[in-house]
């Protein structure tokens, strides 16, 4: 009876090759991407609570609504559609460094993984530039309706939204920057001035009463620093940056992966496994980019 459970247990599994007929590392790099998952998992559900729970949210069509070079044009999500596309055709080159390495293609693995390499460079570019916009405060949103009047909507330093309302006509942010405080006001005029105080000192500024000031303000160009809800922030910066850490991490793998490639590392040993590796953890960092695509500029 001993005998027969042996002989059965032998033809199931004989040793030194995994009874799942899986690669060990590829194996433990799906248990890796899994715990991760749940990690961004519940980063995600921890914000959507907050997000859900709150009854003043900034809108990303008017937060996300700067493109590089385009002033105050109000393109509301333009630029991060540029990333997420960047982010998806990195993704398609990765598969064909992945197919290369299948067919033992040493220069078709090192043409894709190079042009993966520049996508993820190009998609932790257009982040930088992102933070550093919306950090800096620098987003006012200049628009115009059906009866050709200009509407003014104001962003804050802190990712927050317009406090007065989603937008505001001029009338509206004058009568609102005459409630602000006093330096404020002076500062802002100083900045921004009309023609009426264009040419007049700070100091002679600061004599005026607010109310005669909130008239002096150029409120269409005027980069209004108002304080909006900090969670959102602080969600967003921290979410965001822990995807580009990992598309960071990326980066640096698949160079490592290019040049062990360039000395015939993979070559030497017959296989690019480590390439399909590398492959598993872009497309898990491309996936999770959706999640956060969907939760932060869409919802």
């Amino acid at each position: 009876m001993a005998n027969t459970a042996t002989t059965h247990q032998t033809k199931w599994w004989t040793g030194g090759k995994s009874p799942f007929n899986l690669e060990y590392g590829k194996l433990m790099m799906w248990y890796f991407l899994m715990s991760d998952a749940f990690t961004f998992g519940a980063f995600l559900i921890s914000y959507g609570s907050i997000r859900f729970s709150q009854n003043f949210w900034p809108d990303p069509n008017v937060v996300f609504n700067a493109f590089p070079g385009a002033g105050h044009a109000n393109l509301p999500l333009a630029f991060v559609s540029v990333m997420t596309f960047i982010l998806i055709i990195s993704s398609v080159t990765m598969v064909l460094a992945v197919h290369a390495g299948h067919k033992g293609d040493k220069q078709g693995v090192m043409k894709w993984l190079a042009w993966t390499i520049v996508g993820g460079i190009a998609f932790l570019s257009c982040q930088a530039w992102e933070w550093h916009h919306l950090i800096t405060g620098q987003h006012a949103v200049l628009a115009t309706d059906a009866d050709g009047r200009q509407f003014i909507d104001i962003i804050g330093q802190t990712m927050g939204g317009n406090p007065w309302g989603q937008v505001v006509d001029h009338a509206q942010a004058q009568s609102a920057l005459a409630a602000s405080s006093h330096e404020t006001l002076v500062h802002l005029v100083h900045e921004y001035p009309t023609q009426a105080a264009a040419g007049q000192s700070l100091e002679a500024l600061e004599k005026m009463p607010a109310s005669q000031l909130a008239g002096m303000v150029d409120v269409a160009h005027a980069h209004i620093r108002e304080k909006g809800p900090i969670a959102f922030g602080g969600y967003f910066f921290g979410i965001t940056g822990f995807h580009g850490f990992h598309v960071f991490s990326g980066v640096v793998i698949n160079i490592i992966m290019l040049l062990m490639t360039q000395r015939n590392v993979f070559q030497n040993r017959g296989h690019y496994l480590m390439i399909e590796k590398a492959g598993l953890y872009w497309h898990f960092v491309d996936l999770v980019w959706v999640f956060v695509f969907l939760c932060f500029y869409l919802i």
